[in-house]
């Protein structure tokens, strides 16, 4: 599961996530990917299943790459205890995606391959997402 090794402080405010994606919004290593239509949060567990399938289906042929990582520490209080008392402690780590983020790049693989293995990617994931091919792609025959 991905998460930092070490952090500056334990626990983070939530925030606000207005707005398109102003970075990683473009493919920069791949020539196939899944870019994010809405806001969310994506969990270190999210990204690990989107990663597994896409390695699974590709047969571990060809190179993907992650975009994204989960460095934002989410805090949850227990089960059935009173307002107050400061807050919860951490529970896990996620990233918070806007709209227009590229998540997962894939290269090394046919079209239909990448495609299949990035839809099944994207079902693990809590947003909605398009496939994206580079501009300047070529199918080679």
């Amino acid at each position: 599961m991905l998460q930092p090794k070490k952090t500056k402080y334990r626990r983070r405010q939530k925030g606000r996530m207005k707005g398109n994606a102003q970075r990683g919004n473009q493919l920069a290593f791949g020539s196939f990917g899944i870019k994010s239509m809405e806001q969310a949060w994506i969990t270190g567990r999210q990204i690990e299943a989107a990663r597994q399938a896409v390695t699974r289906y590709m047969k571990r042929e060809g190179q993907i790459w992650i975009r994204i990582f989960p460095d934002k520490p989410i805090t949850k209080k227990p089960a059935e205890v009173r307002m107050g008392k400061g807050k919860g402690a951490p529970e896990g780590f996620v990233a918070p995606i806007t709209p227009g983020r590229i998540i997962i790049e894939a290269e090394g693989v046919p079209y239909k391959i990448a495609k299949e293995a990035l839809r099944l990617a994207s079902q693990k994931l809590p947003v909605i997402t398009k496939f994206v091919v580079r501009h300047d792609y070529v199918e080679e025959n």
